[in-house]
């Protein structure tokens, strides 16, 4: 009969220690310091934001500009959503991104210059936490001249 209330602390302690356990979001670094992780964990008591598909903003002389200069209008754009969720660019646990073809590198997509963008906000030493990613070539985006287009999960 004494076994039984001590059963019950114990398993009150073990179900305190695994809500803990997992309320923390786990990321898999890449192999060789690539800036993504392979694998991001999310609780299921963290709450879930899908941030819909952000393009660049047109530049002073009212083109896009080249991937980099995309990658950063759009990851800027994407940050300021976050924050306006009390979230940050840390918080992003999963990242999809699509490249058009551009005409300037024989028609393929500059994954180069997106990577050029990418690594001022991802992997850096003052934002280290980086998001699960996919990125794909496609035809085309909405506008003439955007190359870049990032939809991103956040999770907190």
């Amino acid at each position: 009969m004494q076994l039984k209330p001590l059963a019950s602390l114990l398993g009150l302690v073990f179900l305190s220690s695994s809500a803990m356990a997992s309320s923390t979001i786990e990321r898999v670094p890449a192999p060789n310091d690539f800036p993504i992780s392979t694998v991001v964990t999310v609780p299921s008591d963290a709450k879930t934001y899908y941030l819909s598909g952000v393009v660049p903003a047109k530049q002073e002389d009212g083109s896009y500009g080249d991937t980099k200069t995309q990658t950063v209008s759009v990851l800027k754009q994407i940050e300021i959503n976050l924050i306006k969720q009390g979230l940050t660019l840390g918080d992003v646990v999963k990242m999809q991104v699509f490249l058009v073809a551009d005409e300037n590198k024989e028609n393929k997509m500059d994954f180069a210059g997106f990577m050029e963008g990418y690594t001022q906000f991802f992997g850096t030493k003052e934002q280290p936490i980086t998001p699960a990613r996919s990125a794909f070539e496609i035809s085309k985006l909405a506008f003439p001249g955007m190359l870049v287009e990032i939809e991103v999960t956040a999770a907190k």
